[in-house]
């Protein structure tokens, strides 16, 4: 056993993308827009090979996934139209064997795929990577640089087909397909996560409900019926339970962690604040709210010690301070 954090969901299949005319194409264009609406996946969030303490993960940019990709001729809903409305062939990336995504790649994809969804919603057909990237926050060259490890979709003069992206960003993030989960802890933590409604619409499917406490076993908390502690590998293995979420105190999660393993699980989300030792082939990701709080705190103390800093600088010197202390006796 050793400790290490781990990627939480991550699909086998890199592809690589590049706009043509980077650095130019698109600046200052303004988005096409949509005259009808489609079927878009929906975006994800966790990803990250790191239990570092981050809510939307920040995994050292040198790190490399140790994943084999495979072969696919997949074709989208977008690239079928492409064909029929006599635009030549789709746009198929072509997976190259062996090759995989940069870790601090993979952790801004669901960021990409957020924003996209928000422009898509929005209307537009076609984004420039200039546009994409402020929409995430990042700068066009990084975004340029993270997507070339998709494939090639964009067009000089056009950008980046909207629709067509969400899909390959969501398939890469594996999002084309439901994850079975199990919830262990059903306090207040445990019970807003099994009624956010949010996992449905992303691929994720509560399929189980766990907890230790008599008093909760038995009664129903969003269409789910509590089960024991006692009946967790069972549970786990007749409902294929992919991922395990763990919302109990910290005392007991290394146990719960064991557990869920031991019955075939291989990615856990851990909200104890504690890390957990995991297998090699595990993958863990780690949410602590508290620590999230204390680096806003650090970060708004630097914000005063800086204003009150530059408070004296425009003050200038006390002339009091120069003058002699008179000393009574």
């Amino acid at each position: 056993m050793i400790v290490r954090g781990t990627v939480t969901f991550s699909v086998t299949n890199p592809l690589t993308i590049t706009e043509a005319g980077q650095g130019g194409a698109g600046r200052g264009r303004g988005r096409g827009r949509r005259t009808g609406s489609h079927h878009r996946p929906h975006a994800l969030t966790l990803c990250s090979r790191s239990q570092a303490h981050t809510l939307t993960g920040s995994p050292a940019d040198h790190q490399e996934t140790r994943r084999n990709p495979v072969t696919t001729s997949e074709r989208s809903p977008r690239a079928s139209r492409d064909r029929d409305a006599g635009r030549g062939e789709p746009r198929v990336p072509t997976r190259t064997q062996g090759r995989g995504i940069p870790e601090a790649t993979v952790a801004r994809l669901p960021i990409y795929l957020r924003a996209l969804t928000t422009l898509a919603d929005d209307g537009a057909v076609t984004v420039s990577s200039e546009e994409l990237a402020a929409a995430a926050g990042v700068n066009s060259a990084k975004l340029r640089k993270d997507l070339s490890h998709l494939g090639s979709y964009g067009t000089r003069g056009v950008g980046y087909d909207v629709d067509y992206l969400v899909y390959q960003v969501s398939r890469e993030l594996g999002l084309t397909q439901d994850w079975p989960v199990v919830i262990v802890g059903l306090g207040h933590l445990g019970h807003a996560l099994a009624n956010y409604g949010g996992f449905a619409s992303r691929g994720f499917s509560i399929r189980a409900l766990v907890d230790a406490d008599h008093d909760l076993v038995g009664r129903r908390v969003a269409g789910r019926e509590v089960r024991p502690l006692g009946e967790l590998e069972s549970l786990v293995r007749g409902r294929r339970i992919a991922i395990g979420v763990i919302a109990t105190p910290a005392s007991v999660a290394q146990e719960i962690c064991d557990r869920l393993v031991a019955a075939g699980v291989s990615s856990i989300l851990n909200f104890a604040p504690v890390v957990l030792a995991v297998p090699d082939d595990v993958e863990v990701r780690k949410v602590d709210l508290s620590i999230e709080l204390q680096i806003l705190a650090f970060h708004e103390q630097q914000k005063a010690s800086g204003a009150r800093l530059g408070s004296s600088v425009l003050a200038g010197p006390d002339p009091a301070a120069d003058l002699p202390r008179v000393v009574r006796s």
